[in-house]
């Protein structure tokens, strides 16, 4: 096989090495338009799980890159003048020239033809398609082949918000991979610093955009700018300069990072890979990861498959899913970054566990693994902001204060439908199944949404405050959970709006009802789907009697004994509805502006927290995201209508999105809605409740213990296993969480059973 490789970058050259390597006989160029001694970066970083995989695909050039890598275990962030390291990382760095020239080496020795100095163009890439069987397009960020077949490959190119400049120093960060945080006339400025020989280490320099413009930095020249960061860190860089290896670039060579990402990676027999297929962000390290295991993998395929069209097709299906994986993580890493301004002021304990988990790939136990003692450290400073000092307890069992409301921990099982109330009353499967996860030991239970009235049920099966007999029978559930349990209840009350009149969550969810439709309304004549009826558009009147069914329905929730009310404003339902411009068409003083759009919304909360006891705390449940771009409500958005529930005295913000329109696009994943939370609460601020894909113990304690919520919501967890945190509490050897008297015997021997590693199923 003839094959033509563009790029001589690590993606080119451990391409052909690969290949090589499974057969001598192909015909192997690489083409680099630089020099071979050429190089526009400063030091690589790769894990020892990359390097494993190097070493199993080729010992003879894995072991002479090992010998010339920095090695190091530790991370060092430095912010507010404090220095905090953690270990067990496991991390190298070596020179991206150093890196270049081995794998030179090694490509001669197995007979890769290199052609330097040659400029690709359009029309040689196309002389170059029909010459050789395969062309590998690993030229880089700026690809000329992604940019020539670009209506096949169809690139996606998401410019980053940050400015970065990528430098090198002889001031030694041998001992660490260090953040270094500071704070300047224009705004805060950080480095990312890690050494990849005994000389020299990377210093890449970012900040914002508004304090890029502030300094002027694209005004400057290099060495103008170089200055710049020299006096910014100065205490850090101990008199040595910083350098530049980018004199090819006019101007202060600033950029922002494109994020690229190709539809398609293959078009007839050219196939992109590296940069030029998809790149991952500085923050996490992984371009060079992802180039040279896709160069692995492509060569392994090209000699596996029965076609080289079948390897091209695995490879892209394979290695697709490794790298949306890493982008996802760079993503987050980039958000992090991106909006650094709201974790600044978190304590430097705080602030050190957000950076090192803003990725998510690294999650509460895994620091554990790593560095088990600064990670007891970090939870006995948790528990101890919590009121409970001497503990080192996990974050999810620390206790936590709304008003006189006092949590034994910080887990609450979300309100979750069960469809089982019969006109509104509940009924015993509300009084087990509440009762059941109160026993369970979470700190605080919902209810399911609780309905003001009978045309405000969204289902015939939804259980309602309107009525005598429902105060009743919640107060025999509270009556139950107050004297048996240490967990206390949340009432959460709302009214269905145009989603009501529809069938039973197991039935056809959101259909209308196939008879006994009742009559619905919201803030605007606007039907959820085409099927369902159109709702009344609220007039003044109906605006006052509704007000004045949440403001009883808060006094029966009182009067049975409920610790805690939430309003429910979100998910398309009745306060909802006029919350977003998806379905609020009024053109009135309820419609329009944002402010306009809360002010009934805000009149049912004022009223309600006139009557709700002043000692309980009162919750609102939002939608933070429309998920229909600027159309619906965003995150912004979602900021201004936490300041207004502030004002309005609401105690802590329940924060959902979506389900507000059937046109939403939900972008899904693991802790997908807590990001809304942590701007939410980091930004307002006002205590949260995270929700959403939240479902194992690393979750909770990673989201509290980072800042980004005060409590973390537990759903379909708890509806397959209602003693879900007597559970995790036995598996994390937690044996100070409270089991109901009578299950003891369990517990002690749930707990042996933990500490061997076994279990009952």
């Amino acid at each position: 096989m003839r094959i033509a490789c563009l790029g001589g970058g690590p993606a080119g050259l451990y391409f052909a090495i690969s290949v090589k390597l499974h057969d001598p006989s192909h015909e192997m160029v690489v083409i680099e338009r630089n020099r071979a001694d050429d190089t526009f970066g400063w030091g690589v970083v790769l894990s020892d799980e990359t390097l494993d995989n190097l070493a199993a695909n080729d010992p003879v050039s894995a072991e002479r890159i090992r010998e010339h890598f920095a090695y190091w275990d530790d991370i060092a962030v430095v912010h507010k003048g404090v220095g905090t390291v953690s270990t067990g990382h496991g991390f190298c760095g070596i020179g991206r020239r150093q890196l270049l020239i081995l794998l030179q080496e090694r490509a001669r020795e197995l007979g890769v033809e290199m052609r330097f100095e040659t400029d690709i163009t359009e029309a040689s890439i196309e002389q170059l398609r029909r010459e050789y069987d395969l062309v590998l397009a690993a030229d880089g960020l700026n690809s000329r082949t992604r940019q020539t077949y670009a209506e096949h490959f169809k690139p996606d190119i998401d410019v980053r918000a940050c400015k970065f400049v990528w430098l090198g120093t002889h001031q030694t960060f041998n001992d660490a991979f260090t953040f270094i945080f500071e704070k300047t006339e224009h705004g805060w400025v950080w480095a990312h610093a890690y050494q990849f020989d005994k000389d020299t280490a990377t210093f890449i320099v970012e900040c914002s955009e508004a304090t890029w413009q502030a300094f002027g930095f694209g005004e400057m020249n290099q060495q103008e700018s170089i200055a710049v960061c020299e006096r910014i860190f100065a205490k850090h860089l101990d008199g040595h300069a910083l350098m530049t290896n980018a004199n090819h670039i006019r101007g202060s060579a600033w950029i922002n990072f494109p994020r690229v990402l190709c539809e398609r990676w293959s078009y007839e027999n050219v196939v992109l890979m590296g940069d030029a297929a998809a790149t991952a962000h500085f923050s996490i390290g992984s371009g060079s990861k992802l180039a040279l295991e896709s160069a692995i993998a492509l060569a392994n395929y090209l000699h596996s498959e029965s076609s080289m069209q079948a390897a091209v097709a695995r490879y892209e299906e394979d290695r697709r899913f490794e790298v949306l994986r890493l982008q996802s993580a760079a993503r987050n890493s980039t958000e992090w970054f991106e909006q650094i301004e709201r974790y600044l002021d978190l304590d430097p304990v705080q602030f050190n566990y957000s950076l090192l988990t803003r990725s998510q790939r690294i999650s509460h136990e895994n620091l554990r693994v790593r560095d088990p003692n600064w990670l007891e450290s970090a939870e006995r400073w948790f528990q101890t902001q919590a009121g409970n000092p001497g503990s080192a307890r996990a974050p999810m069992f620390a206790p936590y204060q709304l008003r006189d409301m006092t949590l034994v921990n910080r887990v609450v099982v979300s309100p979750m439908a069960q469809y089982k109330a019969v006109d509104g009353c509940p009924t015993d499967w509300h009084f087990s199944h509440y009762a059941e996860r109160a026993k369970g030991g979470a700190g605080l239970v919902y209810t399911e949404m609780t309905c003001v009235s009978p045309t405000g049920r969204i289902t015939p099966g939804c259980p309602g405050l309107y009525a005598p007999e429902h105060e009743s029978a919640w107060k025999r559930l509270c009556d139950f959970v107050h004297t048996e349990t240490k967990a206390k209840l949340c009432a959460q009350i709302g009214h269905s709006g145009a989603k009501g009149s529809t069938q039973l969550g197991w039935q056809e969810m959101d259909a209308p009802l196939a008879d006994g439709n009742w009559p619905i309304l919201a803030a605007s004549a606007q039907p959820w789907s085409a099927r369902n009826q159109v709702p009344k558009a609220m007039d003044r009147r109906d605006m006052d009697r509704v007000r004045d069914e949440f403001v009883s329905a808060a006094q029966m929730a009182d009067h049975a004994g409920f610790d805690m009310i939430e309003i429910h404003a979100a998910h398309g339902y009745l306060l909802s509805s006029f919350i977003t411009p998806l379905t609020n068409h009024r053109d009135d003083e309820y419609g329009g502006s944002l402010d306009n759009r809360l002010r009934y919304p805000l009149e049912v909360i004022n009223a309600v927290r006139r009557v709700w006891p002043a000692h309980k705390p009162l919750s609102v449940r939002i939608s933070a995201n429309d998920w229909c771009g600027a159309e619906g409500i965003t995150p912004d958005d979602a900021v201004e209508i936490a300041k207004r529930l502030r004002d309005a005295e609401v105690d802590i913000v329940d924060v959902s999105a979506g389900q507000t329109s059937t046109q939403a696009k939900p972008v899904y994943g693991r802790m997908f809605q807590t990001p809304f939370s942590d701007r939410i609460r980091n930004e307002t601020p006002i205590a949260t409740m995270a929700v959403g894909n939240i479902y194992q113990a690393d979750h909770v304690n990673s989201i509290l213990m980072a800042g980004r919520a005060d409590l973390v919501c537990i759903a379909r967890p708890h509806l397959a296993d209602p003693y879900w945190l007597l559970h995790v509490a036995a598996g994390l050897g937690d044996s100070e969480v409270e089991w109901p008297a009578p299950y003891r015997a369990g517990a002690d021997q749930l707990q042996r059973l933990a500490e061997r590693g076994e279990g009952w199923v």
